[in-house]
């Protein structure tokens, strides 16, 4: 099914991103982890995509297996750093094959080692050209696109970064969905700035739940520029143990997707990090039995 039709549902939609795995024994956990969070009735997954197309196969063969054995729509990342066009079209014809219907197109991170953005040759400089050659060449796909409600890392100019995202609609983006954030006003701000641009398509919320004081600072240094509030520091820092700063990042998690449903999001992403546990917990606080209560 592609994400667009889901997205015309009335309700907001939930996603799941999982990543793949490096050895078998993650992929067979992942696989349980993926069965555990069906029970939330899920819209739809995405896998995510290594820098410089490291998890290539592994990406595609975990997409074709999530559709293949849960009967879940996925979106598969896909990345045009470092790639010529006739490797992506080549990527795309496999995706075809494998009924592969939903693709986020990205740019990508700078290969690792590298410290500049090259293009190279035969390849795509911008994700706007990406999505373009996408669209031309695979009208059927249905492509999400990435939004940055604090501010894209490489594009300080703010009135630039609006521009640009409204290229990669006009150019045949069908929704975007967002870089995770802590303060749903930046993600409202966000969606009104695109408005005004002239941005019409779906928004999608990126939550990700902190459970870790490790996983914070993780955060902090993946996601440049998020903006930690004040509030939510103040709560971790009185958590006296693991446990507890699990319980304030879930409590801070829950009351944005409530946040957020409350204000009719199009729909929400969950960054699960390849665990259930935090997300079903988020659920469970709500007092809601899966999205379909949303």
């Amino acid at each position: 099914m592609l994400v667009k039709e889901i997205l015309n549902s009335n309700r907001p939609s939930l996603s799941l991103e999982f990543f793949p795995p490096k050895t078998k024994a993650g992929f067979d956990k992942l696989f349980q982890i993926i069965s555990n969070l069906m029970q939330l009735k899920p819209s739809y997954a995405s896998v995510t995509y290594g820098a410089g197309g490291s998890t290539r196969d592994d990406t595609a063969n975990l997409v074709v297996q999530i559709q293949k054995d849960m009967g879940l729509t996925v979106v598969s990342h896909l990345t045009c750093v470092g790639s010529t066009r006739d490797e992506l079209m080549s990527i795309l014809e496999k995706a075809a094959e494998g009924n592969i219907e939903n693709i986020l197109a990205l740019r990508g991170d700078i290969p690792e080692g590298e410290t500049v953005w090259k293009q190279i040759e035969n390849g795509f400089d911008y994700a706007v050209d990406f999505v373009s050659f996408i669209k031309k060449n695979y009208p059927h796909i249905c492509i999400g696109v990435a939004g940055f409600p604090e501010g894209h890392p490489l594009t300080p100019n703010r009135l630039k970064e609006i521009e640009y995202l409204k290229a990669k609609v006009d150019a045949g983006a069908d929704y975007i969905v967002t870089q995770l954030f802590l303060d749903n006003r930046n993600f409202y701000d966000f969606c009104e700035r695109c408005e005004l641009a002239g941005i019409h398509v779906p928004v999608i919320a990126g939550v990700m739940p902190i459970t870790t004081r490790k996983g914070m600072i993780r955060m902090a240094e993946l996601a440049e520029g998020a903006c930690f509030p004040a509030c939510l520091l103040r709560s971790v820092a009185r958590a006296e143990n693991d446990e507890y700063f699990e319980e304030v990042g879930i409590h801070w998690a829950a009351e944005q997707l409530l946040n957020l449903v409350n204000n009719d999001v199009h729909g929400i992403h969950l960054y699960t990090l390849n665990r259930s546990r935090a997300i079903l917990q988020i659920f469970k606080s709500l007092g809601i039995r899966d999205a379909t209560q949303f």
